[in-house]
């Protein structure tokens, strides 16, 4: 601990804890952390650890707060401002966080849990070579710690290295079988087959007890993927539901409130509104790929991003962080400098077409053409059923919260549509384009061609070998979008039918 923190029995209430957030209970970590706030005003880890709390509830504007407090009592601790860094990133202030994490690293040196902390770090921002050497550099120092194993893995799965990748769960598992992010991320980096899986083995470890609800839940979203892969639908489903049952057990979330901001959003921008806008910024031409997640997303930016003008960004996020920090006072042309200042900086991109890939821009689809008049906006469609099933076997680490019950998924989904609809009314078709997922997979050099003339970018070859290329993919899809095109993900819904006619009667019966 930092030389002005508590010690003694303070040090082991703050380890307590912190194995109160390890086993994800939140609000024993909040009491006990404002307990040590108080009696220790000048310790800085009980503001790093509510911060993280924070987080894990989904309030980054409050964790930030907490995250400024540590920095500011931590005196040069590499802790706290990493802990800013993560703040910052969620919040979509791309280049402070990475300022932090830089002013972090030079704090680092013979700090090996900072230097894993900030490796991770670097990877959220997109610094995937940089992550993978400071993670090496603390595996080096400590070959034995299951949480660096698991950290390096996941920064190499985002370049690629699947192999490595998997090489560094085992031997994160091996190290600490209750590990269990690291069996969640080993199931995905690659087709499990009916020889060569780990589905006895993580069953066995659920037989014999889990410690905490949060690795359940992974436990068994990693099995609903492995035994999906080997073709035992109904396995695959119990794990799945069991593991959405519990995960929605643990939340506090009503489905109605963002169907409300939907609601919104749709009132407040009419056509009349968006065209008696003041003027927005002209001075850039950004590409946004937005959609619900699963959707083929991901497939749209690899094939866009392979062309010789275009850079992909990542999922910024800085598109809402801009409008958040504008309040309900929104000027466009201000809005819209301010984001391609943000994201150009951010990405070292001075000139040139860049890619925005963060989904939930399909909410501010209206003040992205204001904000920026020249932006094209590429929306990912695909089929309800698919969509809304991919949604609910994938595990989000607190985004969608929608997508582990079948009435919300239906409800909320039934609200995206009318959105997507709503955008079609009163967007221009010059600047905004729908995409079907099916459409690409039965037409991938069609598809490619409209999605370029829309660009307004020349034909490219190259872009009918996105899997080939070596950007760094940072989504659920980074496995996926590795592998040529390919049809089987098409009705993939129908193995669970059975299982699923609650989410099918649901979505036929909404408006």
């Amino acid at each position: 601990m930092a030389v002005n923190s508590p010690t003694g029995s303070v040090a082991a209430t703050f380890a307590h804890a912190r194995a109160a957030f390890a086993r994800g209970d939140l609000a024993a970590t909040e009491r006990l952390c404002l307990q040590l706030a108080a009696d220790f005003p000048k310790a800085a880890e009980p503001w790093s650890l509510l911060a993280e709390t924070a987080l894990r509830r989904g309030r980054p504007d409050a964790a930030i707060v907490c995250a400024d407090k540590a920095v500011g009592l931590s005196h040069g601790d590499p802790i706290a401002l990493l802990m800013r860094a993560k703040c910052l990133t969620i919040l979509g202030r791309l280049h402070e966080a990475y300022m932090a994490a830089e002013a972090g690293l030079g704090l680092a040196r013979g700090n090996i849990a900072a230097l894993d902390g900030l490796g991770a770090i670097f990877s959220m921002l997109g610094d995937h070579a940089r992550a993978i050497r400071l993670l090496g550099e603390a595996v080096t120092a400590e070959p034995d710690n299951p949480q660096i194993l698991y950290n390096l893995a996941a920064a190499e799965r985002m370049v690629g290295q699947l192999e490595e990748a998997e090489r560094h769960c085992d031997r994160a598992i091996a190290r600490d079988p209750h590990h269990y992010l690291a069996y969640y991320l080993r199931a995905d980096l690659r087709e499990q087959t009916a020889d060569r899986n780990h589905i006895s083995e993580i069953e066995a470890l659920i037989g014999q007890g889990v410690r905490h609800a949060p690795g359940e839940v992974l436990l068994r979203f990693a099995l609903g993927k492995e035994c999906e892969d080997i073709g035992d639908y109904p396995r695959a489903f119990r794990h799945l539901s069991a593991g959405a049952g519990l995960h929605r057990q643990g939340m506090r979330y009503n489905v109605g409130d963002d169907i409300a901001v939907i609601d919104r959003i749709i009132a407040s921008q009419s056509r009349a509104a968006l065209a008696g806008a003041s003027a927005g910024f002209d001075g850039d031409d950004p590409i946004f790929v937005v959609g619900l997640p699963r959707s083929g997303t991901s497939l749209v930016e690899r094939i866009v991003g392979s062309h010789s003008q275009v850079r992909s960004a990542g999922e910024l996020g800085a598109f809402p962080a801009e409008l958040r920090r504008a309040g309900g006072r929104v000027e466009p042309a201000a809005l819209g400098q301010a984001y391609s200042r943000a994201a150009r900086q951010y990405r070292g991109l001075s000139s040139g077409r860049f890619i925005d890939k963060f989904p939930g821009n399909y909410l501010h689809c209206g003040a992205i053409h204001m904000a920026l008049p020249k932006a094209r906006i590429v929306a990912l469609r695909r089929d309800p059923m698919d969509t809304c099933f991919a949604l609910y076997k994938a595990h989000f680490a607190g985004t969608y919260p929608f997508s582990y019950s079948f009435e919300e998924l239906a409800d909320y989904y039934a609200a995206f549509d009318r959105l997507m609809a709503h955008w079609r009314t009163v967007l221009p078709p010059a600047a905004f384009m729908e995409v079907a997922y099916e459409d690409i997979v039965a037409d991938l050099a069609g598809q490619s061609r409209k999605l370029l003339a829309f660009l307004g970018l020349p034909w490219e070859d190259e872009v009918l070998a996105f899997h080939q290329s070596r950007n760094p993919a940072t989504t659920a899809s980074a496995v996926q979008v590795r592998r040529p095109i390919y049809t089987s993900s098409i009705g993939k819904w129908r193995h669970y039918a059975g299982a699923l006619e609650p989410l099918r009667a649901r979505l036929a019966a909404l408006p």
